[in-house]
C-alpha cells in the first residue's frame, strides 16, 4: 500500500491486493499496525468492507459534523455563546481524539463520531465568527467544499487523474511544506503574510486548497485499497474518519479564501 499524506490511512494492515478477503485468511501472522504495533487479521466470521459501508459511515460522520456545526454557529450568531471557548475546546478535543484514533489504530464508531461532533463544534464556532463579518460566506464555503469533493471523486473514478507513487510523494511533500510555512508564519507573528488578507494570502490559500483537494484523491485511493484488501467492515469508520479530516481542512481553507475575497 502506498504511503499517504493523511496519517489516518498510514500503515493499514495489508493482505494481498487482488485476493480480496481471502488474502487475509492466507496470512496467519499479525499485520503491522500504526507505530510499529500489531493488529490481528480478520477472522472468517468478519464481513469484508464494501463501498456501501464507506459511503454510509462517511455520510453519518459528515452528518454529525454538520449538525453540531450548525447548532454551534447559530448559537454564536445569536449571541447566546462566546465563540472562542467552543472553538478552542472543539479543536483540542478533536485533536486528542484524532491522535487516539490514529496512534491506537481504532476503527471505533464512538470515537469517530465523537471526533466529528468536536470538529463540528469547532467549525461551527469559527463559521459563526466569519458569518457575522461576511454574511453568506458559510453557505458558499459548504457548497465550495462539496463541489471540490465531487470534482475530485469524478476525476478519480474516471481515471482522469491517477494516484501514482510520484503523485503521492508530491502531495505529501507539498502538504508538509504548507503546514511548515504556516507554523513558521505563526511563530514569526505573521511576518510571512501568508495568512493575511493580501495577494500573498489569497495565493497561499488557493495553493493549500489545491493540496487538500489532491489529498482527497489519496484518500479515495487508500479506501479502494482497503476494500480490495478485504478489510473488515468496521474499518469503514476509519476510512470515514480520514475523509472527514481532509474535508475539515478543505472547508476551513475555502472559508478563509472567501473571506479574503469578500473583504476586498
Amino acid at each position: 500500500m502506498r504511503s499517504t499524506s493523511n496519517p489516518a490511512f498510514r500503515n493499514l494492515p495489508t493482505g494481498g491486493f487482488g485476493g480480496g478477503y481471502a488474502g487475509f485468511q492466507n496470512q496467519p501472522q499479525a499485520a503491522p499496525g500504526y507505530g510499529g504495533g500489531y493488529m490481528t487479521p480478520p477472522t472468517a466470521t468478519e464481513r469484508p468492507m464494501t463501498i456501501d459501508d464507506v459511503v454510509s459511515k462517511t455520510a453519518i460522520t459528515i452528518g454529525v459534523t454538520l449538525l453540531t456545526g450548525v447548532i454551534t454557529a447559530f448559537a454564536v450568531l445569536s449571541g447566546a455563546i462566546n465563540p472562542w471557548p467552543p472553538a478552542i475546546g472543539g479543536m483540542l478535543i478533536g485533536l486528542v481524539l484524532s491522535l487516539i484514533i490514529i496512534f491506537k489504530h481504532l476503527p471505533n464508531p464512538a470515537l469517530v463520531l465523537s471526533y466529528a461532533a468536536a470538529e463540528g463544534v469547532f467549525l461551527g464556532a469559527i463559521t459563526g465568527v466569519f458569518e457575522a463579518y461576511f454574511p453568506g460566506v458559510a453557505l458558499q464555503a459548504i457548497l465550495g467544499t462539496g463541489l471540490v469533493f465531487v470534482t475530485m471523486l469524478v476525476l478519480y473514478k474516471t481515471g482522469a487523474v491517477r494516484v501514482t507513487p510520484r503523485l503521492t510523494k508530491w502531495v505529501i511533500g507539498a502538504g508538509i511544506a504548507a503546514v511548515g510555512m504556516m507554523l513558521i508564519n505563526l511563530l514569526a507573528g505573521g511576518a510571512l503574510g501568508i495568512r493575511d488578507d493580501s495577494n500573498i494570502g489569497i495565493i497561499f490559500s488557493i495553493i493549500v486548497i489545491g493540496i487538500a483537494a489532491f489529498m482527497l484523491l489519496l484518500n479515495f485511493d487508500e479506501t479502494d485499497q482497503m476494500i480490495r484488501a478485504g478489510m473488515p467492515a468496521k474499518w469503514a469508520w476509519y476510512a470515514a474518519f480520514g475523509l472527514v479530516a481532509t474535508l475539515v481542512w478543505l472547508y476551513l481553507e475555502i472559508l478563509r479564501l472567501l473571506s479574503y475575497l469578500q473583504g476586498d
